[in-house]
């Protein structure tokens, strides 16, 4: 589970740790990304043959062949038209686990998704994952009830990390909803000027993005967030998360987060 990059989450632990047992929407779309990458990139400098000291050759056709395979197993195996949202196939009970996660929006970033599909996600997942300061890693249905015996877990609701932002922003734009992208990194960068502010400078590693706060004890706490020990730089992540999010605001929302106008006066 720590090594998917999602430590740790129930969508994988609801009858135990299973993380092995499923093929994933958010491995198989950075593979895909990552295939089709380099397959262009073989295209466009090497005119489609990279040859290698060995002797051997890559081409671009077989990368994009992979990918093109990839990209067919992913709609055949993890789409689900009823639900609307790409879910994680369980290869051990031979079906998808309608685990609702913010790792469904990664194939508009890896712009594996139709047109249709990106739609579909966006009338269903969103209402789901979006909160007032940015996307939750989980629906709070799918995550369940926290109890003593089943506490809570960093990558599930309500708590907001940014590769998901991140990845959310990019691949809503890919496909011309440039509004909602700036309507969710409004809400993140909101939250992180906020707590900022607030907080004496604090920069935190997560955030709950239902509260907007920094106040995050799940497993391991806040990193950056005890008051004897603030980084001055920040936490790496998520100053990118700030660089890269002010690149989606027009010159008028930059202005409204500059004198910290909450996003709720300005969106519906």
């Amino acid at each position: 589970m720590r090594e998917s990059g999602h430590d740790t989450t129930y969508r994988w632990d609801w009858q135990g740790d299973r993380c092995t047992d499923f093929v994933t929407v958010d491995l198989n779309s950075l593979l895909y990304k990552t295939e089709t990458d380099i397959g262009r990139t073989i295209e466009t400098i090497f005119g489609g043959t990279l040859k290698l000291e060995d002797g051997s050759e890559e081409l671009s056709a077989t990368w994009y062949a992979r990918a093109a395979k990839r990209r067919q197993l992913i709609h055949q195996l993890m789409w689900d038209k009823q639900a609307g949202m790409f879910f994680d196939y369980d290869v051990v009970n031979k079906k998808r686990y309608a685990f609702v996660s913010a790792t469904t929006l990664y194939p508009l970033w890896a712009g594996l998704a139709t047109v249709e599909q990106a739609e579909t996600l966006v009338r269903n997942a969103l209402p789901l994952l979006e909160m007032p300061g940015g996307l939750a890693s989980s629906s709070e249905k799918s995550r369940g009830t926290i109890t003593e015996r089943r506490p809570s877990r960093q990558w599930d609701y309500p708590y907001g990390w940014v590769p998901h932002q991140m990845l959310a922003w990019a691949g809503l734009s890919n496909y011309g909803y440039d509004g909602i992208a700036q309507r969710l990194s409004y809400r993140w960068l909101y939250t992180v000027t906020r707590n900022a502010v607030d907080y004496n400078g604090t920069v935190p590693e997560k955030l709950d993005v239902v509260k907007r706060s920094h106040e995050v004890f799940a497993e391991y706490g806040n990193v950056g967030t005890e008051f004897q020990y603030i980084p001055k730089e920040g936490f790496g992540w998520m100053n990118a998360s700030y660089q890269v999010g002010l690149t989606y605001l027009p010159p008028d929302l930059g202005i409204r987060l500059n004198s910290l106008i909450p996003p709720e006066w300005l969106f519906e």
